[in-house]
């Protein structure tokens, strides 16, 4: 029995309060008006309730607007505020606290909400609302407040109609709209004359409560921050009920949009800011691109890229036509690239009477020296030195015979002096090149593409767009992507890579057949072809578009160097088979090469992270750049012609022999000095 007493008796307790609320001086509900300001004061045994009754048309959105306003700064006592609808309610306290970072706390007097507006009802005549607004303390002492209750006027957003407006942190603002139908996605603008405060607009579905508050804004529907501008992309999909709700919040502090909290208001002290954080907003809504134009575009850039390929296919058609007509008519010149001579003197049969393919006019040169031509020369496969021809021009002492300091110093340098390797060995170090960019290709991109997979699910599920750095302007969604155009334009980098590695392959199966069929001009005339550096660039090209795309699909802070890295590998490699292309001989190690381009991309990566701010950071970099590029211009312009050789060695007498020959017959440009008895040999790269 004794346990069954106690709730009777709370039962009777609570019946008990009710009976005397209802019959104390707040418990009948005075009838208020709309537009008019209430003032009164309420305490621990004094509360006032407001009836506010309205008729509702059929077919019509009616949006009720509370504001109150309180001069008691007491946190211990705020006065409560409860509103009371038809199908929900809404309360909330002034003085209205905000925290910030660091636990920061801001207080607002007057606060300013939006009521969840009524459903339009299919019925034929007006129906009737009535709203209750109780204001109740639990102070001991009397607490004066202020109530307006107003019924909005414009509260539904028209399409392509600027609507100006001011919000606040206590005083939120939200808009509902309807899609006309004809439309399948609108871009919601938001501009603003002042950067700060900042502000967050979101997009959020009919459904009461509205999440109208700093704290609460991102528990529904789709949201970001903005300073001076912000571009929401809705589609009609994704709202069955075809109308949304746009709220606009202003954050008590800046720090979420890049600014700084003022020193001002450092520590743990509430503040009272008393409406000061206002900002004037003015939103557009304007229909986005319709599914046609996405199809149009789609179709221009493939047909555009595709047009590069009908161009490809027509050049090799016709050259394919002039090889064979020149080939029935039994002649060639160097630039097909294939077949058979027919001529016994090639180099005067292609070229102009007297000249010599590649090689310096002879008569420009003093003492009428007898020069030596491409058909004198033996074949690049040959053992014979090609030097062995002019002994006139240096002492040829047997043992230096092989050196290319020696070669160098010819008057008339021909490239293929310059290649003494095998042609077989270097092609298979520059074919590294390519299944190493493979490799790398393959273990860069897999992760890359399962995380901007997993950003784009993560925006999608969360509605945070502030996660991805779009231009939400020029944004346009399609499927499960929120910017599916930026992913398409990175379409010619696969398209024109792919381009790219076919040209290569048909001038390395061309190169292959002439080999096969021991044409001259391709054994020992014109610069030695590699393909390995070209694929390697084609492949680099297509990656750039891949992880250009991986970029786009969410391009924020922490994966930009997605876009970037391979830029830097299209740029190594084309620096690369420049230098291969007047160096033949000096190959530069894959391996080395790879580990280079990794050293810069580290670089910029430490450039972004720590240099954003860091004035010493980009003073220290300066000066390892501007060192680093003077040594490594030294390194690569030179490459090994530049030594510090003992005064006894044998190279410093030869050179010293050849030094004095040669300024006796030329003006050369290179020489020897002694210096402290170590000697500094520099070689120019005559022709080279």
């Amino acid at each position: 029995m004794a346990g069954g007493a106690a709730p009777v008796s709370g039962a009777l307790l609570c019946a008990l309060l009710w009976v005397v609320a209802g019959n104390g001086p707040g418990g009948s509900p005075a009838p208020g008006a709309f537009g008019r300001v209430y003032r009164g004061a309420v305490n621990i045994s004094a509360e006032r309730v407001y009836a506010f009754a309205y008729s509702s048309e059929p077919g019509q959105v009616d949006a009720v607007r509370v504001y109150v306003n309180s001069s008691s700064e007491n946190l211990q006592y705020p006065v409560l505020f409860v509103v009371r609808q038809q199908k929900g309610v809404l309360s909330w306290q002034v003085p209205l606290i905000f925290r910030g970072l660091y636990q920061r706390t801001y207080n607002y007097q007057e606060v300013s909400r939006t009521l969840c507006p009524s459903e339009p009802t299919p019925e034929t005549g007006p129906s009737d609302q009535i709203i209750f607004v109780d204001v109740a303390s639990m102070a001991p002492f009397n607490i004066t407040y202020e109530l307006l209750v107003t019924r909005l006027e414009n509260f539904q957003l028209e399409t392509n109609k600027a609507f100006n407006f001011t919000a606040s942190p206590s005083q939120p603002q939200y808009f509902l709209y309807k899609f006309p139908q004809d439309v399948d996605s609108v871009i919601i603008k938001v501009v603003s004359d002042a950067v700060y405060p900042c502000s967050v607009v979101s997009v959020q579905d009919i459904v009461c409560p509205v999440y109208d508050l700093d704290h609460n804004v991102e528990f529904n529907g789709v949201y970001q921050s903005m300073t001076k501008q912000a571009a929401i992309t809705v589609q009609r999909k994704d709202f069955p009920g075809e109308q949304f709700f746009v709220v606009f919040v202003i954050k008590p502090e800046d720090y979420a949009c890049g600014g700084s909290v003022p020193s001002s208001i450092h520590g743990n002290v509430n503040r009272t800011w008393n409406l000061q954080r206002t900002k004037n907003l003015q939103v557009t809504i304007v229909p986005s691109i319709k599914k046609s134009v996405y199809v149009q575009a789609m179709f221009f850039s493939f047909l555009s890229f595709l047009s590069f390929y009908l161009g490809s296919v027509v050049v090799a058609f016709v050259h394919y036509i002039r090889v064979r007509r020149k080939a029935s008519a039994g002649r060639l010149s160097p630039e097909d690239g294939s077949g058979i001579m027919t001529s016994s003197h090639p180099i005067t049969a292609g070229t102009p009477e007297g000249s010599s393919y590649g090689a310096i006019d002879e008569s420009s040169s003093s003492g009428g020296r007898q020069l030596s031509s491409p058909e004198r020369r033996p074949p690049a496969g040959s053992d014979t030195d090609s030097s062995v021809e002019e002994e006139s021009d240096f002492d040829t002492m047997p043992e230096i015979e092989s050196d290319k300091n020696v070669i160098r110093t010819k008057v008339f340098l021909y490239l293929s002096d310059l290649s003494r390797k095998d042609r077989r060995i270097v092609s298979k170090k520059y074919k590294i090149y390519f299944w190493n960019i493979i490799t790398i290709a393959v273990f860069y991109a897999l992760p890359v593409i399962q995380l901007v997979i997993t950003y784009q699910t993560v925006v999608n599920v969360t509605g945070n767009q502030d996660i991805c750095y779009y231009n939400f302007l020029c944004a346009h969604p399609l499927g499960v992507l929120s910017a599916f155009n930026n992913i398409l334009s990175n379409v010619g980098h696969m398209l024109l890579g792919f381009l790219f590695l076919l040209i290569v392959l048909r001038r390395d199966i061309l190169h292959r057949r002439a080999m096969e069929m021991k044409d001259i001009y391709t054994l020992d005339y014109g610069i030695p072809k590699h393909f390995g550096l070209f694929y390697a660039m084609g492949i680099a090209l297509m990656m750039e578009g891949v992880l250009s795309a991986c970029y786009h699909v969410c391009p924020n802070y922490s994966n930009f160097q997605f876009d970037t890295s391979f830029m830097y590998m299209i740029a190594g490699l084309c620096m690369l088979k420049l230098y291969q292309t007047r160096h033949p001989d000096i190959n530069a190690s894959a391996y080395s090469a790879y580990a280079s381009f990794a050293v810069v991309i580290c670089l910029a990566v430490l450039g972004v992270v720590f240099g954003k701010n860091d004035m010493w950071f980009w003073v220290i970099f300066s000066m390892i750049h501007v060192l680093a590029s003077l040594a490594l211009s030294t390194q690569i312009y030179y490459m090994g012609r530049f030594k510090i050789d003992g005064p006894d060695s044998g190279n410093c007498q030869q050179l010293s022999l050849f030094s004095v020959e040669l300024l006796e017959q030329q003006h050369s440009s290179w020489g020897c000095m002694d210096v402290c008895g170590r000697q500094a040999r520099v070689l120019p790269e005559v022709g080279y």
